[in-house]
């Protein structure tokens, strides 16, 4: 990369009240020198470690650190739409606790709420608080929503002990800014992902379902949008999504075929995550059986095969990818999949691994594809198999030389 590969790109950056705020000076330059055009966004804490004086130098723009002292009516929202990514370097706890539960304390928070840009957070405070179960939970979410997260390093910190939570170098953050800018790969591209398990009705409280959770497709919708796509998802699941992708709340198999019937066909590309159940009752009833009236007798019937509806019908050129979760003989059962089903991959997991697939925030999936060996992508969290996911998906997506 050159000295201005981010020239033009506008980017905010946010610094909040940590002792590692000092860095932050550093980036700034480096983005500037770069082409950025760089707004400083402080927050009060920070000012406590830094003066608004020096970011103000440095920057395109001067800091910004109150919502009501500016001549603009409305920073927040100036700053999250005409913005082209934002970055949080430090992160400390109390700005990843409020932007992961939607709280808008205060312009910086405002701003990341305000924006549909990308969002890169780093984080830097105490070990213990780094390990903390609540800060744990909160960057587990931030992820599942498609936020990039440049993790702390190990080193010397400020109370002069050695841990995990130091600000992560000036290079790595500029490394995960430009991975982003390169990363707008689905840029104009409409996908469709469908995820959750369906619920069959019985009666009118009880359902045939399976352990999904959906948040391996929320997983895959939250990072295509992050890469640009306009994102539809067809979803049983009740996980928060993005501004920007079109929720469509389905409960039944019927229902998210029909869903996906009315929107699938002008997609680039749908990704079928969700676990369809293979049954349905044929006359659930409208009131509750009562345990007194002994076992229902329950006559099932076989719910539409939306996958390979899908794949019969698919248009020239749209990518179709299918999900199969085994618990033996994956590889016989994803390559009869692959090729019954008209998909162009298929992702294949072991649900009966530890970790893996449903009510797990991790997974581990073999990637097959038609003349091409199997991609392997060993466990880890559901959004990084999302990227990788979406990687092959791109590779199909762009022609050959």
């Amino acid at each position: 990369m050159g000295e201005s590969d981010l020239s033009g790109r506008r980017i905010v950056l946010g610094v909040s009240g940590g002792i590692a705020a000092y860095k932050a000076v550093e980036l700034c330059r480096r983005l500037v020198d770069a082409g950025a055009f760089v707004s400083p966004v402080m927050t009060a804490g920070a000012k406590h470690f830094i003066g608004a004086t020096t970011l103000s130098a440095l920057a395109s723009e001067p800091v910004r650190t109150e919502l009501w002292n500016a001549a603009e009516p409305i920073p927040h929202t100036r700053l999250g739409q005409n913005c082209d990514l934002i970055v949080i370097a430090p992160a400390t706890a109390r700005v990843i606790a409020a932007y992961t539960s939607g709280l808008s304390t205060d312009l910086l928070t405002n701003t990341l709420l305000a924006t549909r840009a990308p969002v890169i957070v780093c984080p830097a405070m105490h070990t213990e608080m780094w390990e903390h179960p609540a800060v744990v939970a909160n960057i587990a979410l931030l992820r599942s929503r498609g936020v990039v997260i440049v993790d702390p390093e190990h080193g010397r910190l400020a109370g002069g002990d050695r841990g995990a939570g130091r600000l992560a170098s000036t290079d790595s953050i500029l490394t995960a800014i430009r991975r982003v800018f390169k990363s707008q790969d689905l840029a104009g591209r409409s996908v469709v992902v469908s995820a959750g398990g369906t619920r069959e009705p019985i009666d009118a409280v009880r359902v045939i379902a399976n352990r999904s959770s959906g948040r391996q497709g929320h997983a895959i919708a939250e990072a295509a949008a992050a890469r640009g796509a306009t994102v539809h998802l067809v979803t049983t699941a009740t996980i928060p999504a993005s501004a920007g992708i079109e929720v469509i709340e389905v409960e039944t198999a019927a229902e998210m075929q029909a869903s996906l019937g009315r929107i699938a066909p002008t997609a680039d590309v749908v990704i079928m995550a969700a676990a369809v159940a293979d049954f349905t009752p044929v006359a659930p009833t409208q009131h509750k059986l009562k345990k007194s009236e002994g076992p229902p007798r329950i006559e099932l019937v076989a719910t539409p095969d939306i996958l390979a509806g899908l794949g019969a019908t698919k248009p020239k050129g749209q990518i179709l990818v299918g999900f199969a979760a085994e618990t033996d003989e994956l590889e016989a059962n994803a390559v009869a999949k692959l090729e019954a089903k008209g998909a162009d991959l298929i992702v294949a997991n072991d649900v009966s691994e530890p970790g893996v697939g449903f009510s797990h925030r991790t997974n581990a999936v073999t990637i097959f594809a038609h003349h091409r060996e199997p991609q392997t992508v060993a466990l880890a969290e559901k959004s990084a198999i999302a990227e990788a996911i979406l990687d092959r998906v791109a590779e199909l997506l762009t022609p050959s030389p």
